[in-house]
């Protein structure tokens, strides 16, 4: 919805079209009844191979804003998806998705795995995969807890490394970065997310993917730098939204590395309206999800009188690092916490997507960050850029 965006990929179209800017790919996916002709000419082009299974149904996935899915459709269980694909490619390297329609497998010489599932996600043991050669599992932090069923990353990790005999596992925390555990190594290695301009990150995963299988799969490179690789990769996605991984110019251009800096933030915004207390809501609820301490002065204020209300708000705001205010609608408290924070030094990002430059003067002209993007906004914050 935000922003407004109809693509035809599924992770594995997005993953073949990025690998077949700088290699020869294959895809084998399934296609739903509709959908025949999407895949068939998603493939013309993007120069690449294309092996099609038959499903039962197409499926749909939506999203509020890159860091919200919406829904899917339609909803797991109500079709049959017993359907299985299975590729057997001995010295190849493969990228296997875990897939919503059917059960799909490899057997190859080595397999990059992604089971692409938040909520259910298979073990790389009970895919039907088969690596000959080399193994590496990717998931996101969630992801990760889930299968090794534990609440501490780097011990999920090493479960997971140990229980799969894989080569490499890669654990993806959006803008925190990634680890990257290997076989015979102590710890993980800490792997940057890089800034980008624009942050929209639906299918950066698959970015993340495919530029490691390319990497570390065909190039040889060790696992660390090709995880700094697909970092890299995947900054200049969110950022231009180009459907090939980067060139050698592209990935060597200078990218700042940041980290989602701890500290307290102030949410400063309009809550009286139902759509303006969700976006109050949403937007506090991103920022927890990054481990950031918020205080909003809906949650931990309240209403009331102004005698009451102004001074706890300032009290609070006067003990936080950085101001994420929402701005459309210029309401008269959220635009007098901006100029607050501001002659107190504190750094204030807005975002808001309807303010005309003759409206906006006092805010960008006072060193506030005006951004126009939902998801971009909140990374900036986070990252404190």
């Amino acid at each position: 919805m935000s922003p407004e965006v109809t693509q035809f990929y599924g992770s594995a179209g997005r993953a073949a079209t990025a690998l077949a800017a700088r290699t020869k790919v294959r895809l084998h996916t399934f296609v739903g009844p509709r959908s025949r002709r999407d895949v068939q000419k998603l493939a013309a082009l993007g120069g690449f191979e294309l092996s099609l299974t038959s499903a039962a149904v197409d499926v749909t996935f939506g999203y509020v804003h890159p860091l919200q899915s919406l829904y899917v459709s339609p909803i797991r269980g109500s079709f049959d998806n017993t359907t299985r694909l299975h590729i057997d490619v001995p010295g190849e390297v493969a990228v296997v998705f875990g897939t919503f329609e059917g059960q799909a497998s490899a057997t190859a010489g080595t397999i990059v795995y992604d089971p692409q599932d938040g909520i259910m996600p298979v073990p790389y043991r009970e895919s039907g995969c088969a690596a000959q050669e080399r193994l590496a599992i990717l998931l996101n932090a969630g992801e990760a807890l889930r299968t090794a069923e534990t609440d501490d990353i780097e011990a999920a990790g090493k479960r997971i490394l140990q229980d799969n005999a894989a080569t490499v596992v890669i654990i993806k925390s959006g803008p925190r970065g990634a680890l990257v555990f290997e076989r015979g190594a102590d710890r993980p290695v800490d792997v940057p997310a890089f800034f980008s301009k624009g942050m929209f990150g639906i299918g950066s995963g698959d970015f993340f993917a495919a530029a490691f299988a390319y990497y570390w799969g065909e190039c040889r490179e060790a696992a660390a730098a090709a995880a700094e690789k697909a970092s890299r990769s995947v900054s200049h996605y969110v950022e231009t939204r180009s459907d090939r991984l980067a060139s050698d110019e592209e990935l060597a251009a200078e990218r700042r590395k940041v980290a989602v800096t701890s500290g307290q933030i102030y949410l400063a915004g309009p809550f009286f309206t139902m759509a303006q207390r969700w976006l109050v809501e949403e937007t506090r609820d991103q920022f927890l999800q990054l481990g950031l301490d918020v205080f909003s002065p809906v949650h931990q204020v309240g209403r009331g009188p102004a005698e009451t209300v102004a001074p706890l708000d300032l009290q609070g705001l006067e003990q936080c690092d950085r101001v994420f205010a929402i701005a459309d609608g210029l309401d008269s408290g959220t635009i007098f916490e901006i100029g607050y924070a501001r002659k107190m030094g504190i750094p204030v990002y807005c975002y808001g997507e309807t303010i005309d430059p003759e409206n906006s003067k006092m805010i960008t002209g006072s060193g506030c960050r005006l951004i126009g993007d939902f998801a971009t906004s909140v990374y900036h914050a986070a990252w404190r850029c």
